[in-house]
């Protein structure tokens, strides 16, 4: 424009191009005088101009150059100051500080792009800096659904508690709990009062009583049917993501279907304000994670994770290698067999996922997402005369595309189409024969989501929702001697409607959360509604009743054909309800208080939980009714109890938790009697301290044994052992012994030039205690005798780890 005026009127501006480039006006009418165009220029910016000598002028900001441009970032509601929010403006990017004060030196461009973590993005022209002094710019929060906060540090740094009872992991802000050089998603979930796993692996979690296949497990909304490395030893989420893990024991969100337990969210659509790249080893694997900032409107996080056992058998992998295939099809064949046998593993896992997001503009953003985990077993054994082959894999593929939109304060919604694909392959070769057989489990997983959120005010909030879904299972087997092949297919298509009302009292000292899912499943021509629902009340400062309930149902299962397919290290295959295996349905209610004051933090929460429809299959029993099919139900009545205390650097917490958890079978005698995942009583604890970068922790687990069905008596048949039977005592009527655990850790971290280094290490099970975790009795046809077979928890089990951040 100021070229076009040069021309017209035969003069010359002289000006620094960067202080005139954010600026853009419509051209001044060409009838106009030079001074009446100028005057036009200084009305729509800040420009100046001064006549130097004839025909010349020089332009200007009306503001020293030296001086940069700057704002302060203000909270709309509090008048606050907002910390670390990230500024664009062309290629320049900055973080505010502590009171909300930011500057640059120059603008670029005509666009100033903010980013905060629980704001409103915001976009507005660079030009209103250029004023006298800094530009006070105010941000408005962005509405979240989730009830306060009532514990920031909830057993460890960055674990926090809802006062509905939610459950917040943030890995990015872990402090330290023992045992672990990493918060590990799973294994930290297992120190949540009414959380354990009976059998010490992350594939196994029960909640409450449940099974591991009735919680879900979501990754940015793909749900995942593979959950761990290292068949149950180790979490399959990447420990270093910027993400936030939500778990809900009870009133979940009636967006969450397909679960008859808990449901655990995982999310990586979190907020970053700055470029950063981990890299992280242990004795188990090396892992890395980068989140970019490639644009003002564009970002990008990468992660990926593998284990070097298969090349360096550290004294951790081996550990943990004693605990994974004793008493399975690996081990047992060096036993039986009278002759020696040699034997050979190798094994390796990884995991990778990707999170882009693209934001078209303040109001619309687009998530792509994607994840691949894989664990990979080969065996070969040997005898001096023969030898054979097996392995062993496991696959999880996803990916999900979802666009995000703010339409304005009042009105949001998000569109998700996702994909998951898991594969559970097994193939194993006899050693004393020609025999091979082949085994195969797969998922197919697809879906759409709908939803939208209107704020009719702050106090009431409304949802609604679509939720399409289809399952494809697929159970392959195969042995060629005798010649047998299975293939069985089946498809299930889900629709669900979803309501969901909010309400917060005036004096917010009163929640209400209310929800309704309707589903019907074309499979199987049925309608089921499941309501939800959270009431929270404020007693007073500190001290807050909640409330929960559901109702929910799930089609997928897990089941157990034989204790020894997959080579008895993974038993349980995916299948869909079908004639013989119902839908199950679950009532939960729950009712809690918790009390906060002074760095206490006390909770108790009693609850009532039933589950019907499940099948003896997916069990596990390994007694009487091993090969005896039924459907049936169990009911849970339990509490949990925690107690927190913080003083200065160090604090400390103790949870107990008690449940009662009966079968009923109807075709068994007895048809009532002590559920395989009953655990009567566990208490956790541990003191942690932290100061000045150094981490320590020391910790305990205790636990009573788990059911089991004894022998009574036996009859051998010497001349047919096949013939040989156990005769059992009543079921699950004793138990083992209580399981101990003391668990370490360690870890210190260093600033050197900007870069974070941290160096950890932990030990499992620091007295080596040989704990039990389960027991079952077979023929022994060589002595014609009854024996039991032990399995054992992990032994002492060190590892060390260093991170580095930059």
């Amino acid at each position: 424009m100021l070229d076009k005026i040069s021309k017209d009127h035969n003069v010359k501006f002289s000006m620094i191009d960067e202080e005139v480039a954010m600026y853009s006006v419509y051209l001044p009418q060409n009838q106009l005088t030079l001074q009446q165009k100028i005057g036009y220029i200084e009305a729509h910016t800040r420009l100046k101009f001064e006549s130097t000598e004839p025909r010349r002028y020089t332009v200007y900001n009306d503001i020293s150059a030296q001086n940069p441009l700057c704002g302060y970032l203000i909270d709309k509601k509090t008048g606050k100051g907002i910390a670390d929010a990230l500024i664009t403006v062309g290629k320049s990017r900055v973080t505010s500080d502590a009171n909300g004060y930011f500057s640059i030196p120059k603008a670029e461009s005509c666009k100033l792009v903010i980013l905060a973590a629980g704001y409103l993005a915001l976009t507005t022209d660079a030009v209103r800096l250029y004023i006298p002094g800094c530009l006070d710019i105010f941000m408005h929060d962005q509405v979240t659904l989730l009830d306060e906060v009532i514990a920031e540090r909830y057993l460890a740094t960055g674990i926090s508690r809802k006062d509905n009872g939610t459950l917040i992991i943030r890995p990015q802000r872990f402090g330290i709990l023992p045992g672990l050089t990493e918060p590990d998603v799973l294994q930290t979930m297992q120190q949540l009062p009414g959380v354990i796993s009976i059998d010490e692996t992350v594939s196994n979690i029960n909640v409450r009583g449940g099974t591991h296949d009735q919680n879900l497990f979501l990754w940015n909304g793909i749900r995942m049917f593979q959950t761990s490395h290292f068949f149950g030893l180790l979490s399959a989420f990447n420990p270093l993501q910027a993400s936030e893990i939500s778990i809900f024991k009870n009133g979940s969100p009636a967006s969450f279907g397909e679960s008859v337990s808990s449901a655990v969210s995982i999310t990586t659509h979190t907020p970053f304000t700055e470029n950063r790249y981990t890299f992280a080893a242990d004795l188990l694997n090396a892992s890395f994670h980068a989140a970019v900032n490639l644009s003002a409107n564009d970002a990008l996080q990468v992660s990926g994770r593998r284990s070097y056992s298969d090349v360096w058998g550290t004294p951790t992998f081996r550990a943990y290698e004693r605990r994974i295939f004793q008493n399975t099809t690996i081990t047992d064949v060096a036993e039986n067999e009278e002759t020696p046998v040699h034997g050979s593993e190798d094994f390796y896992f990884y995991d990778m996922s990707l999170s882009y997001r693209h934001a078209f503009n303040e109001k619309h953003v687009l998530y792509t997402d994607a994840i691949a985990i894989k664990n990979s077993l080969d065996i070969f054994q040997q005898t001096e005369t023969s030898g054979r082959s097996g392995s062993l894999a496991q696959d999880n593929f996803g990916g999900s595309l979802i666009w995000d939109s703010q339409w304005n304060e009042n009105h949001y919604s998000d569109v998700q189409v996702y994909y998951s694909y898991h594969s559970l392959e097994g193939r194993n070769e006899a050693l004393d024969s020609d025999q091979v057989t082949q085994q195969n489990n797969t998922i197919k997983n697809k879906g759409l989501r709908l939803n939208y959120d209107f704020i009719l005010t702050p106090r009431f909030i409304f949802g609604a929702g679509y939720h399409l879904d289809e399952m494809s299972v697929r159970n392959f087997d195969e042995v060629n001697l005798p010649e047998f092949s299975k293939n069985d297919k089946a498809v299930s298509l889900t629709h669900a409607a979803i309501g969901a009302f909010n309400y917060t009292s005036d004096n917010e000292r009163t929640k209400i959360n209310v929800g309704i899912r309707g589903n019907y499943f074309a499979k199987y021509k049925t309608f089921l509604a499941e309501p939800r629902l959270t009431v929270t009340h404020s007693l007073q400062k500190g001290l807050t009743l909640t409330l929960a309930a559901e109702q929910k149902s799930q089609t997928l299962s897990q089941v157990i054909d034989r204790q020894q397919d997959f080579l008895g290290i993974e038993k349980r295959r995916w299948v869909l309800a079908e004639d013989n295996i119902p839908i199950q349905k679950s009532t939960q209610a729950s009712a809690g208080i918790s009390y906060t004051k002074n760095g206490w933090l006390a909770t108790a929460e009693g609850f009532y939980k039933r589950v019907k429809g499940i099948t003896s299959d997916s069990q596990g029993f390994q007694n009487q009714f091993e090969f005896e099919g039924s459907t049936g139900e169990y009911k849970v009545l339990g509490y949990e109890l925690l107690v927190q205390k913080k003083f200065n650097h160090l604090y400390g917490w103790a949870s107990y938790s008690y449940n009662d958890n009966d079968y009923h079978f109807d075709s068994y005698l007895p048809p009532g009697f002590r559920n395989n995942f009953a655990v009567s009583h566990s208490v956790t604890s541990a003191a942690i301290y932290e100061h000045d970068g150094l981490r320590l922790a020391l910790g305990t687990k205790w636990r009573t044994g788990s059911p089991q069905t004894e022998p009574q008596s036996f009859s051998i048949d010497p001349d047919n052992p096949a013939n040989s039977q156990i005769i059992y005592k009543s079921p699950n009527s004793s138990r083992l012994g209580d399981n101990v655990q003391v668990n370490f850790s360690a870890s210190k971290a260093w600033d050197v030039r900007g870069i974070k280094l941290t160096a950890s290490c932990s030990v499992l099970n620091i007295f080596d205690r040989e704990n039990v975790i389960s027991r079952y009795y077979r023929v022994n046809k060589a002595g014609n005798t009854v024996e039991s077979v032990n399995t054992y928890g992990l032994g002492i089990t060190p590892n060390v780890g260093v991170k580095v951040v930059f």
